[in-house]
């Protein structure tokens, strides 16, 4: 395998010639229903089949995207189109891309995109993160940053969260935000605008790209047992040292 530093900036590269497709495709209707309150756009296949054509071309690694699958292999590409398609569709700019190498199970390299709110996030296994439209100073916004308190802790949960779960997080004093994408949650923890967030998803397209950006921001990743995430993993919890702790103890409570 070539190195994840040569292989993210391929994937950069790909990411940028279908910025311009999702740009111009927002709003877009549903053209198919995948499961009750799962819908594609036409701009969701668009965009899958151009990166994978893409990044095959390039690098030779097959692809395991969302709308058309694949296989998991030892070393794939994870891609998701559009990460947060009821957004998209509705308007609404809180949406994105997500690209992720996955080698024997673990994400190596990242991009977490979100061209129409003028973030990115990337990172590549041994590297440092490296943000752009948001906050440069890595995790937690940097070293002059709060520690969580009462007046912080915002913590990103996906819809699907049972209602009992969040409830009990703004018990333990977090601020649970709902933003309907995953991939812009992870993307936020990264960045320092969270200093958490959870989902159940078992789709390595959701979460592979936001455990290695959390990761390299200096964050804390786990599936929400408390295992390390792995490309196999139902879900997954990332946040700060204490933040990630006081979300488990949370879920252990409500998940027994």
């Amino acid at each position: 395998m070539m190195d994840p530093r040569e292989l993210v900036a391929l994937a950069e590269a790909a990411v940028d010639q279908v910025e311009p497709i999702f740009r111009s495709g927002i709003g877009a209707p549903p053209a198919y229903v995948k499961s009750r309150g799962d819908f594609a756009t036409e701009v969701d296949v668009t965009i899958e089949k151009r990166l994978r054509d893409i990044l095959q071309q390039m690098t030779g690694i097959p692809v395991y995207g969302e709308e058309s699958g694949g296989n998991i292999h030892d070393t794939v590409w994870v891609v998701d189109p559009i990460d947060g398609t009821a957004n998209y569709s509705a308007g609404n700019p809180l949406a994105g891309i997500l690209v992720a190498l996955i080698h024997e199970g673990q994400p190596v390299a990242a991009i977490s995109d979100f061209p129409l709110l003028g973030r990115r996030v990337v990172a590549s296994d041994g590297s440092p993160l490296r943000s752009v439209g948001g906050p440069s100073g890595g995790f937690s916004g940097g070293k002059e940053s709060p520690e969580f308190d009462e007046a912080r802790g915002h913590v990103g949960c996906s819809s699907s969260l049972p209602t009992a779960v969040i409830h009990q997080l703004r018990e333990t004093g977090l601020r649970p935000r709902m933003t309907g994408s995953v991939g812009l949650d992870n993307a936020f923890v990264a960045q320092g605008v969270f200093d958490g967030a959870v989902n159940f998803s078992p789709h390595p397209w959701d979460n592979a790209a936001g455990a290695l950006l959390v990761k390299a921001a200096g964050g804390i990743v786990t599936d929400p047992q408390g295992n390390p995430w792995t490309a196999q993993s139902r879900g997954m919890v990332s946040g700060t040292p204490q933040v990630h702790e006081t979300i488990l103890k949370n879920l252990s409570h409500n998940l027994d």
